[in-house]
């Protein structure tokens, strides 16, 4: 087996991995599956995520129902805060050490981020759960992604999705869709690939923080693609 290509990443989760066939919520065997990927990665490198909470809670639907958006996004940052602690929880059982980090204070229930305190942890092997968001409202976790991988000198951004790649169109719905094997941000931002929103590629185009986007549907994907094996879209 060849040897990891980074040494620190931050894997971006969306909430819907975590619900899996469910149309709602927490998918347990989904969750054991996800958290036994990321304890075999934390044993090669220093392992963050940032995952969404979408499966729950939407602030961007809710505002068009006359919820302010900052409101609704809050409501959003504590469904990611919820995923973290399932995830937490499961990671622990998969045999690894792991911690959640909220951007929101909520001492009562884990830790509040901090760089020092994220990077303390990581140092220790443990797996970081990145939750909340950035804390702030019209953010999403796409961009927290490379927020906290910018922050925390980590080598890249892998973006787990549920197609091996970045593509011309959506490939479920477009038989000729094209799949490319490298991008520049500017050329994702340009084509408006919506794999990411647009201020998360500007981000990483800033702190030339290369994505990776690779399919989370298979067991060990997050292993192989940290060794530079399956198929994946390199954008950077």
């Amino acid at each position: 087996m060849s040897d990891p290509r980074y040494r620190r990443v931050i894997v971006k989760l969306s909430g819907e991995a975590l619900m899996g066939a469910q149309g709602f919520g927490i998918d347990q065997t989904m969750v054991e599956r996800l958290a036994n990927d990321l304890a075999a990665a934390a044993k090669l490198i220093e392992l963050g995520v940032v995952v969404g909470g979408g499966n729950i809670f939407r602030g961007v639907e809710v505002s068009k129902r006359g919820v302010e958006r900052p409101v609704g996004d809050t409501m959003g940052m504590l469904a990611t805060v919820m995923n973290c602690l399932a995830l937490e929880a499961a990671v622990e059982r998969a045999g690894c050490e792991a911690r959640t980090l909220s951007a929101l204070a909520m001492p009562s229930v884990c830790e509040t981020y901090n760089r020092k305190r994220a990077v303390k942890n990581l140092g220790k092997g443990r797996v970081v759960l990145l939750a909340a968001g950035t804390g702030n409202p019209f953010f999403t976790t796409d961009t927290t992604a490379v927020l906290r991988a910018a922050e925390l000198d980590a080598q890249a951004v892998l973006k787990a999705t549920n197609v091996d790649g970045v593509y011309t169109a959506d490939p479920k719905k477009d038989p000729k869709a094209k799949r490319y094997d490298k991008l520049t941000h500017q050329e994702a931002i340009e084509k408006d690939l919506r794999v990411m929103d647009g201020t998360a590629f500007a981000l990483a185009r800033e702190n030339r923080m290369p994505i990776i986007v690779f399919s989370i549907a298979e067991k060990g994907a997050i292993e192989q693609v940290l060794r530079g094996k399956g198929r994946a879209t390199v954008v950077g």
